[in-house]
């Protein structure tokens, strides 16, 4: 391990990741060193406390960190954050960690550090644009001359549960097998179980001896190691990456393990991966469409409808609970299998998991597989061209070596000055670091003597954005409603059409029934988990009771530009009330999905009671934008919709202000929040998978204010809502 942890420091080996004057990504090992708000940067591990950073940066409210995924850089893998200025546009630093552990660790602390610096909630309300937002917090100097006393608000920790909402389990079980129970996905009238489906979601279940990371790293793998746990497997590759958590997959499958006569399958996958904060890692595929592979002679092409893998961290860690599902078609004439011999099929898939099992036993007792692999095995697949190709690429490089470190000691006087996270970049490191014995190589990447191209392609009118965490994902996850990008195409298509205008916030129907497509209502209060009254001494969470706020409008809304402060246009809601000089208040949600078309979702909701009489909701309205990111809370649920989607969604509570950017408008009985989904791809790898489902889906939120401390607790949902099977054809266009 790289990194070191306490509850005020955080320390370790990291990689600066930046691009040469060819536009050729590089990187260089630094040990960081993050004290309370303060990033140091060095070239070796300090010996004492005394010694001075090479650069520094001070990390404020307005730093924005986002994961950037798994990326493959000359040769080695790196998982990639990057912290970015929301004040400077060109101000970033680009990291990378050996490990997706090591990583999640970096951004939690960095995270924290952001909240450190969150000013105080009682300050008068300033409404901060690009042009008179105050300047840059980053500095570059040797020491920080001083350091602000500020709370610290612990919501990035842990909490007590993995969901914040109450829903009952899809799944029943109906077997066990090679010591993996068997559970199929249940509709909501077969109580029994007893119904299925003719692709039905099939999952296995089971307890691997290894870690989350170790298992995940195997499970990623398309290298010859893959052979010795995956006898379905025959060979494949990567079609495109399209970025740190998503890429295209090309697999084919061995024969010998299908019913005999039945010919050969792959599969053209969209794969997506993440992280969560307690040491899970999602999987999730779905098959799709790629110009660059077409089926494929001597195959037949089956359909994964949804599948993947949950690893779940048990025992300390020490071992892990493993979910793989799949709902697949396998494309043969029903004449020739029965839905029970298709299932069968299924079931045999999945029970790659006890063979992953027995992997990892026979690792953890010493005794290693006769068909385990070295690195120099593994080398072996590249074409000898591919290998002349590399070494020449290194050999090239060994120029810039040869100056670096003088180059580097005269770049650090002349940056000394700086005072942005850019100064913690090294300018004139232009030359690729050779891995080290104990890194990882992403030989995936080079299984046909080459990398994948990345597509230069500009996207056409069906766009998706890719790659994020629980309930930010949510709101991501609807940017660009449409499902093609780079020559990708998902199978499920959205329809688009023409419909009028109405007055805002009742552009999208109200349906308390739950029977009518494309409406909304109040989501049921109970459903959702809040911070009880002592959750800072037990962490327990409590069933809301009800909302603060009624829930009276909604828009579904699409144009060709961003649809920015809803509730000052003198058709909504809103200023109907003003101009009848009533006491209401107005909390107003906008959530904006930028693309080739822009879409937005409004939430509106009424407060009857004086403002005053709620205090936290009070200080959000007349605090800053810095304390009201650190508080605006969402908790997601898709109550019906596949498994996929849920999966990709989860049903844990986020500060969506600390992971996408939000802008505030103010007037005079309303505070509208506008979450631009367009300002961070974290979640566009789950967003491309979900969004062909998107009129199948029944999507719950509620949102609030968070507590932080005894006068705060117990939380209380400012509203809720249920959206019921959004249609893009029905949006109303502006």
């Amino acid at each position: 391990m790289d990194v070191s942890q306490n509850d005020c420091k955080m320390e370790g080996w990291l990689y600066v990741i930046r691009s040469n004057r060819f536009g050729l990504q590089f990187s260089r090992k630094r040990y960081f060193i993050l004290q309370e708000n303060y990033l140091k940067c060095y070239k070796t591990r300090p010996v004492s406390q005394e010694e001075e950073p090479l650069r520094s940066a001070n990390i404020d409210s307005y730093i924005r960190i986002t994961d950037n995924g798994r990326e493959s850089i000359n040769r080695k893998v790196f998982f990639i954050f990057t912290l970015y200025n929301t004040l400077k546009d060109n101000d970033q630093l680009k990291l990378g960690a050996s490990s997706s552990e090591d990583a999640g660790k970096w951004i939690r602390s960095l995270q924290n550090a952001v909240v450190k610096e969150c000013p105080n909630p009682e300050k008068e309300f300033m409404s901060f644009s690009k042009k008179n937002r105050p300047p840059s917090r980053f500095g570059s100097s040797k020491r920080a001359d001083s350091k602000r006393s500020v709370g610290y608000y612990p919501f990035l920790q842990n909490e007590a549960v993995t969901s914040d909402v109450i829903a009952p389990s899809t799944w029943k079980i109906f077997g066990c097998q090679n010591g993996l129970r068997l559970f199929k996905e249940t509709k909501d009238w077969d109580s029994r179980g007893r119904h299925w489906d003719d692709h039905p979601a099939i999952m296995a279940v089971g307890v691997v001896d290894g870690t989350p990371e170790a298992i995940f790293r195997t499970l990623m793998s398309l290298g010859a190691s893959r052979s010795e746990w995956d006898f379905c497997f025959y060979r494949g590759s990567v079609v495109e990456h399209l970025d740190g958590h998503t890429d295209i997959l090309h697999k084919k499958l061995y024969s010998n393990w299908l019913p005999w006569g039945m010919r050969r399958r792959d599969l053209l996958l969209r794969r997506y991966w993440r992280r969560e904060e307690d040491g899970t890692y999602v999987i999730l595929y779905h098959s799709v469409i790629h110009k660059k592979c077409p089926p494929q002679k001597g195959y037949v092409r089956a359909c994964l409808k949804s599948g993947g893998y949950v690893i779940t961290p048990v025992n300390q860690g020490r071992e892990s609970l493993v979910k793989h599902m799949l709902a697949i078609d396998w494309k043969f004439w029903k004449v020739y299998l029965r839905p029970p011999s298709a299932r069968s099929i299924t079931i045999r898939m999945l029970e790659r998991i006890a063979a992953l099992r027995e992997l990892f036993r026979a690792k953890s007792g010493n005794h290693p597989s006769d068909f385990s692999s070295s690195d120099s095995s593994v080398k072996t697949m590249l074409p000898q061209a591919g290998m002349e190709d590399i070494e020449s690429e290194d050999k090239g490089q060994q120029k810039f070596e040869q100056n670096a470190d003088l180059k580097e000691n005269e770049a650090e006087k002349t940056n000394s000055g700086r005072r942005r996270l850019m100064s913690l970049n090294d300018a004139s490191d232009e030359f690729f670091d050779f891995p080290d014995s104990n890194e990882e190589i992403d030989f995936d990447f080079l299984e046909n003597g080459r990398y994948p191209e990345k597509s230069q392609e500009q996207p056409s009118s069906h766009i998706c954005q890719h790659r994020l965490s629980s309930a930010a994902v949510f709101v991501k996850k609807l940017h660009d409603l449409a499902v093609q990008k780079k020559g990708c195409i998902d199978f499920q298509e959205l329809p688009e059409d023409e419909n009028g205008a109405t007055s805002y916030g009742s552009t999208l129907p109200k349906d308390s029934t739950y029977s009518l497509p494309c409406s909304w209502a109040t989501a049921e209060p109970s459903t959702f988990l809040i911070r009880g009254e002592n959750y800072l001494k037990d962490s327990q969470k409590i069933k809301a009771k009800g909302s603060l706020m009624q829930m009276v409008g909604a828009d579904w809304l699409r144009s060709d530009h961003r649809e920015d402060d809803l509730g000052s246009r003198p058709e909504s809601i809103v200023q109907k009330y003003a101009a009848q000089g009533r006491p209401e208040f107005f909390f107003v949600v906008n959530i904006q999905v930028p693309g080739a078309t822009h879409y937005t979702i409004g939430l509106y909701y009424m407060l009857k009671t004086p403002l005053e009489e709620t205090p936290l909701l009070h200080s959000f309205v007349h605090g800053d934008d810095a304390f009201r990111n650190s508080r605006f809370k969402l908790i997601p649920n898709i109550s019906k919709g596949s498994w996929i989607v849920k999966q990709s969604v989860g049903k844990k509570a986020c500060l969506v202000g600390q992971i996408l950017e939000i802008h505030y408008f103010r007037g005079k009985n309303y505070l509208e929040v506008d979450i631009d989904v367009g300002s961070s791809t974290v979640a566009g790898g789950v967003m491309s998978l979900v969004l062909g489902y998107l009129n199948n889906l029944v999507i719950e939120m509620a949102f609030l204010v968070q507590g932080n401390n005894e006068e705060e607790l117990p939380e209380i949902l400012l509203g809720t809502c249920r959206l019921n099977n959004l249609d893009v054809s029905k949006s109303v266009p502006v």
